[in-house]
């Protein structure tokens, strides 16, 4: 496959200076990292696209050679230009990225790694009321703190932990192959820079132990199923000084006796007697806070949805508050007395004398019937 032009893949002018050559391929280098697309083979094809044209542009004799006569010009094998060289710009700038990806830092005659912590997530359930109102709650969750028998250090106590001699204390290596600088932690004291030979008893070299500590959460009114809420630098520790990760504390909601939550409206069911729903009535329904009435006009029938606004969840963001729908169901009524089931047959035989006007939807649904077999 042929190759692109290396300005292009750098996306800089043939007459960009090396401040430019840089900054172009730092930006780029940082994009298409693989420890930043774990798994993206295009991102991973990118980076080694970027490399390469850095590796060119950025040395002034392999830049002339491939000014001249373009990748022939810096291609080994076809004995052109000035060959390549031990990479020392690459290398530079490479090991400036790296220390920007991995958080390194230069210090006291070394370079030690710092990382941030990671975050974490925790799993809370919570009433509807709780969300609906907001509330605070405590949680207690597992941690690491520093080890007070070596205060952080890892050593047994009145030993002190001693610079790594693979790395010299910086917590990195670095491999060359050709122009190829590769920089990687340190196999040996894992990018601490410091190797513990008499590690302490009580935290087992690693300078903390685990204890769990109790955080105070506030849930903010209107929050809803799969909300997180975030406590800053309450995650996992950072390494060699970084800073804390953050706790993600993930809303689900309890199942509610009454209500069923639908965003920011709330829906209930409310069942009447068959007396109220054909003569008409006043009911009390509740609400999250308190009890609302309702009134049921005459030939109410079941599933009909009465709706009050601002009686459902008020939204987080502090919008106006959903609405509270009342679904009516109308109630058979069961253990009936003989003279009830008397009179009930009373008034079906009246009813069915004249059906068209006291059961029209049942009238015209047998028309509708009729209709069909009749086509059919």
């Amino acid at each position: 496959m042929s190759k692109r032009d290396f300005y292009e893949v750098l996306g800089i002018n043939r007459d960009a200076s090396e401040d430019e050559i840089k900054k172009a391929y730092r930006k780029l280098a940082m994009k298409y990292h693989p420890d930043r697309n774990a798994g993206d083979a295009k991102a991973e094809e990118k980076f080694k696209e970027v490399k390469e044209a850095y590796e060119i542009l950025s040395d002034a004799q392999k830049r002339t050679a491939y000014d001249q006569f373009g990748h022939a010009g810096v291609d080994p094998q076809a004995g052109m230009g000035g060959g390549f060289g031990g990479g020392g710009a690459f290398s530079d700038a490479f090991g400036g990225i790296f220390d920007e990806i991995f958080g390194g830092r230069r210090g006291g005659g070394g370079r030690s790694n710092i990382y941030r912590g990671a975050d974490l997530r925790y799993n809370i359930e919570i009433t509807l009321e709780q969300a609906a109102f907001g509330a605070e709650t405590k949680i207690r969750i597992p941690t690491t703190v520093e080890c007070e028998s070596c205060h952080g250090s890892g050593a047994k106590p009145g030993t002190q932990p001693q610079t790594c001699p693979t790395c010299q204390g910086s917590g990195q290596v670095r491999l060359q192959q050709g122009f190829f600088s590769i920089q990687q932690t340190c196999p040996k004291c894992h990018g601490s820079g410091r190797v513990i030979s008499d590690p302490c008893p009580t935290c087992h070299g690693s300078g903390r132990v685990k204890q769990h500590k109790t955080l105070a959460v506030k849930i903010p009114a209107g929050v809803d199923e799969g909300d997180r809420i975030r406590l800053s630098g309450e995650g996992e520790p950072g390494i060699n000084g970084g800073p804390p990760g953050d706790l993600y504390v993930q809303i689900s909601l309890k199942a509610h006796a009454v209500f069923q939550r639908d965003r920011n409206d709330l829906h209930c069911e409310m069942p009447i007697s068959f007396a109220t729903a054909a003569l008409g009535g006043e009911i009390e329904i509740p609400t999250l806070d308190t009890v609302a009435k309702i009134k049921i006009p005459p030939e109410t029938q079941s599933g009909k949805i009465f709706r009050l606004r601002g009686k459902g969840v008020k939204n987080v963001r502090g919008q106006s508050a959903g609405d509270l729908l009342c679904h009516v169901v109308v109630e058979t009524p069961v253990r009936l007395t003989d003279r009830q089931k008397e009179l009930l047959r009373e008034l079906e035989e009246s009813s069915r004398a004249d059906s068209e006007r006291h059961n029209p939807r049942a009238k015209s649904w047998m028309d509708r019937v009729r209709d069909f077999f009749s086509v059919n």
